[in-house]
């Protein structure tokens, strides 16, 4: 049975005014049902301009809420014993790389060794300046924060010269539980920049939300090829779909309808189902008992 993580709202106004906490409820929610992951989102802060989003409407705009997503994680693991614990996508180039090593691997211990970081390069410039990373270089700074933390999470001492990332006889502990570290998942669409970095540090890839069928089966096709040619194993790879809900109306989805779309999905190549709350049941109200008609659903189809 494919794994199924539900993303939580993190951001916007779903869950109504100063009910953030309600998104712990949520989680514990999720595991109680059976469900085996949830999943939040990242934006450190805000340009004014969202009309560069490359995936459609942007959901919300730049005066939204948005909680910080390894904070909501470290909150939901003290409540939450089993379910994995993911970001998708955590816009990890805005954070250094030896901060987000021992950031990540506390909230991997702390949380018995549940953490998944899903990165990504995100999309808007302003966010950046903000920060004061390099736009222009982020590419670059993506690729060398992925080996530097790789590096980390060995424990040390460890080396790292890097165009962006340079230290010299480094400790970092403690270390994450998993022997390789905390996993990284790949984001975006595959282009031969998200390849390589898979092929390189990656357990898993979340292809585009709109990615379909075709474009999910083309990339793991790629994929498997490349990971084979590096001498890994294709299978330790995992691709995390997302299917698009089915509904009549405005009304919550056609659960069944819209696992059986993510059925094509699965067999393009996919091995996890993604489903965002908000966009599966607009009703916040209706959410717990969502979960558990989602859970049923799930386990009904095998």
């Amino acid at each position: 049975m494919p794994r199924l993580t539900v993303g939580l709202p993190n951001y916007g106004s779903y869950l109504g005014e100063d009910a953030w906490r309600s998104l712990l409820d949520l989680a514990v929610t999720v595991e109680r049902v059976g469900l085996d992951g949830v999943s939040v989102v990242d934006h450190v802060v805000m340009g004014s301009s969202v009309d560069r989003y490359p995936y459609g409407r942007f959901p919300g705009g730049p005066q939204a809420a948005w909680l910080e997503p390894l904070t909501v994680l470290a909150a939901v693991s003290a409540v939450t014993e089993r379910i994995e614990l993911a970001t998708a996508v955590l816009v990890s180039p805005l954070r250094p790389a030896a901060l987000l090593a021992k950031t990540a691997a506390t909230l991997d211990v702390l949380s018995g060794g549940r953490l998944v970081l899903g990165v990504g390069t995100g999309w808007q410039e302003e966010e950046y300046r903000a920060l004061g990373a390099d736009w222009e270089g982020r590419h670059q700074l993506f690729d060398d924060q992925l080996a530097a933390c790789s590096a980390l999470w060995t424990g040390g001492p460890v080396d790292v010269d890097s165009p962006t990332v340079s230290f010299e006889g480094i400790h970092c502990y403690p270390r994450p539980v998993g022997e390789a570290g905390v996993p990284f998942w790949i984001g975006g669409k595959l282009t031969a920049r998200n390849l390589d970095r898979i092929v390189r540090w990656g357990s898993g890839w979340i292809p585009a939300p709109v990615d379909g069928p075709d474009e999910v089966a083309d990339g793991v096709r790629r994929l498997r090829v490349a990971l084979t040619e590096a001498g890994r194993d294709p299978a330790s790879v995992r691709v995390r779909v997302t299917p698009p809900a089915v509904r009549d109306g405005q009304g919550p989805a056609d659960v069944v309808g819209s696992l059986a779309a993510g059925e094509r999905l699965l067999a393009a190549g996919g091995t996890d189902l993604f489903v965002s709350l908000m966009s599966w049941c607009p009703d916040p109200a209706r959410a717990p008992e969502f979960l558990a008609e989602l859970a049923a659903a799930r386990r009904a189809s095998g």
